[in-house]
């Protein structure tokens, strides 16, 4: 059963004419006696026969052309479609002869203009745009006729009744025409809206799917970054608290081993011990991503006055510490950072600069806080291959700097053969 406006305009197209003509029969033939004489019967009985051939023909040439290129789809469960997608000559032969027959057989009988008045439906779908008026107007004559009281008009009083008939037929048959038109090109935008929407839908759902492939990727991305910047901490504090406290723990042993004096040599070996159980307490510590024991129960310049201190103690190295400026609240990060700098430069001025004088002074500043770290030792060519600069192109200097860096600080070295060394690092206030 049709359930669509489109299906059921294709059963009327499809059945329409048969349905119109049988009631134009009908009544026809109820008024033949006082219309018609009896060739006009019969005359209209061989148009009648005529107009059933004519539509069987179509009926059978549709059948066969329908889903033919050029003529509109058909759906399931509905009959053929008695409509061109296009124009063309077989439409526009079968319309004229319908038409004609139409027209006739109004002349013969005024109650036939019943199915001559299908011309008004299909005219725009059967005729090209230039004869569609056209086919429209001349629908219009055998209407007018018929309500005027028939073909030709028997008077001047017909004659004018026939003229503004047909004029308000044409009116409105073009008028009607028209608005269809307009309403077809309104479909029309409709259904290329409607497409557009499509293609703007399946763009939107391939960047919908590239935008979840990007995303994965950056979570995977992320989630290396984030492995990658945990391996470079846990390589930051292994060098800052194992490697330096078993270098001084070698360095104490040794000390211990070359001192005939006993009991200089038992502080060597208590200074080794200390060493190597604050190194084990700072790997923990590390293990725990916890800051250094140092800024535990201290803020950093009494930590870096107490980590000075033992310093100088340990390598004998004359050493000044200063504190400039009014002193802030730092976050823990900033503290750990520049606390760790200081021990990685004293570390290495004690390995590598030889130095008897050494200066860390930490400074306060309007946006930003200052460690600098000089000596006097012998000093190195900081453009030098870094396998050829004092700490071997291991982590120290970088690592200094990748530490600053993470807070978007800086860490400046200037120095020279011969001329000592000073570390200057830079860190922002408000970091990290």
């Amino acid at each position: 059963m049709p359930t669509t406006v489109e299906e059921r305009w294709r059963q009327f197209f499809r059945w329409g004419p048969y349905g119109l003509l049988g009631i134009a029969l009908v009544i026809a033939g109820a008024s033949a006696d006082m219309l018609m004489d009896r060739t006009e019967i019969v005359t209209a009985g061989v148009l009648v026969a005529a107009a059933l051939l004519l539509h069987l023909v179509w009926g059978r040439r549709c059948a066969r052309l329908k889903g033919a290129e050029g003529w509109g789809p058909e759906r399931p469960g509905t009959r053929p479609v008695l409509v061109p997608a296009a124009p063309g000559p077989a439409s526009v032969t079968y319309y004229v002869l319908r038409t004609g027959l139409g027209s006739a057989l109004t002349w013969l009988n005024p109650f036939f203009a019943i199915y001559a008045c299908f011309g008004y439906f299909d005219a725009t779908h059967l005729l090209p745009r230039r004869l569609s008026r056209a086919g429209l107007l001349v629908t219009a004559v055998t209407m007018a006729g018929s309500q005027s009281g028939g073909l030709p008009p028997a008077s001047p009083m017909h004659w004018l009744a026939f003229g503004g008939l047909f004029a308000l037929n044409s009116c409105l048959v073009v008028g009607f025409s028209h608005l269809d038109e307009k309403e077809a090109e309104k479909a029309a935008e409709r259904a290329a809206t409607i497409a557009a929407l499509g293609r703007a839908n399946h763009r939107l759902e391939q960047a919908l799917a590239e935008n979840a492939a990007l995303q994965a990727q950056l979570l995977l991305q992320a989630r290396e970054a984030g492995v990658a910047d945990e391996r470079r901490r846990l390589a930051a504090e292994i060098h800052d608290t194992i490697a330096q406290g078993l270098t001084g723990v070698v360095t104490q042993l040794q000390a211990a081993h070359a001192t005939p004096d006993r009991e200089r040599a038992d502080v060597h070996l208590r200074r080794a011990a200390d060493l190597a159980r604050h190194s084990l307490g700072e790997a923990r510590r590390s293990v725990r991503n916890l800051g250094p024991a140092a800024l535990e129960h201290d803020a950093l310049p009494e930590a870096l006055r107490k980590t000075v201190a033992d310093w100088a103690e340990r390598s004998g190295v004359d050493t000044r510490f200063t504190v400039t400026g009014t002193e802030e609240p730092l976050h823990d990060e900033v503290a750990a950072t520049l606390l760790r700098i200081a021990q990685e430069a004293l570390s290495n001025a004690a390995r590598h600069s030889g130095a008897a004088r050494a200066g860390v002074t930490l400074s306060y500043m309007e946006d930003e806080i200052t460690l600098d770290v000089r000596d006097d030792g012998r000093g190195f060519d900081p453009h030098a291959h870094p396998e050829r600069r004092p700490d071997g192109g291991g982590f120290g200097l970088d690592g200094m700097r990748a530490r600053a860096e993470r807070l978007a600080g800086t860490v400046v070295v200037e120095t020279a053969p011969g001329e000592g060394t000073a570390i200057s690092a830079r860190v922002p206030l408000g970091a990290p």
